[in-house]
């Protein structure tokens, strides 16, 4: 996490990325029942790893629909997050020299209920418990959430361990699946993803791969994401 992303920790949004991201699709595509696919919660992970503030993937979802419906093609539905990929990008960048100047470091109040993170966590360490195999980092899970109250005094650590326990899983996870699983899961990602190549860089469509794979490795063994970005 790089000093510029410490600052939104104070933040509402950054809290919500997932969820504020879902939300702009859903109103800029017109159908709030419209339910992302694996590949767009992925897709999104990739954003918030690679640092994009969330103005720049609404920016940029806005940007895609606007020309989209200026365009001659609005017969056909935006039925992926990946469509607004090449225009996210171009927003990122646009904003890249302007975040930090603009960025606060004014306090806000937390963006979740200390009760309610508490029950997550223990909910988390209650679930991976229960799955063979990765017994080392349940008791982890359970050292934090046992700290009650402490575990919330410095959140950037709370996440950085949690999100160092979430990479210790998939790397069990993946030791444990099968070159003929993994072969499909690609073919899988290659179909949902070719109508999109061409609207994303080489490092892009390589994170997005990487972030599919893994929300696919956790999936498959039923195991929860640990990350605070995925509490709301």
């Amino acid at each position: 996490m790089n000093g510029d992303d410490t600052q939104a920790w104070h933040g509402l949004n950054y809290f919500n990325y997932f969820t504020e991201i879902e939300e702009r699709f859903q109103i800029a595509r017109g159908t709030g029942l419209f339910l992302l696919s694996p590949l767009d919660w992925a897709l999104i992970e990739s954003w918030k790893n690679a640092g994009i503030p969330l103005e720049a993937v609404t920016r940029g979802i806005d940007a895609a629909f606007e020309k989209w419906r200026s365009g001659k093609r609005r017969t056909q539905n935006v039925n992926s997050l990946a469509y607004c990929a090449q225009a996210v990008a171009t927003e990122a960048q646009a904003m890249a020299g302007l975040a930090s100047a603009q960025r606060t470091a004014k306090e806000q109040p937390a963006p979740f209920d200390g009760t309610e993170l508490l029950a997550y966590l223990k909910h988390n360490a209650d679930t991976v418990s229960g799955k063979a195999g990765f017994e080392e980092v349940a008791e982890a899970l359970r050292r934090i959430a046992g700290q009650g109250e402490e575990a919330l005094g410095n959140l950037e650590e709370l996440e950085q361990r949690l999100s160092g326990l979430e990479a210790k899983m998939i790397a069990i996870a993946r030791a444990r699946q099968s070159e003929e699983a993994l072969f499909r899961v690609k073919q899988d990602l290659d179909r949902q993803l070719k109508p999109y190549r061409g609207k994303m860089t080489a490092a892009q469509l390589d994170m997005l791969e990487r972030q599919y794979l893994d929300r696919r490795l956790l999936e498959d063994e039923g195991l929860p994401r640990l990350s605070l970005f995925h509490f709301h």
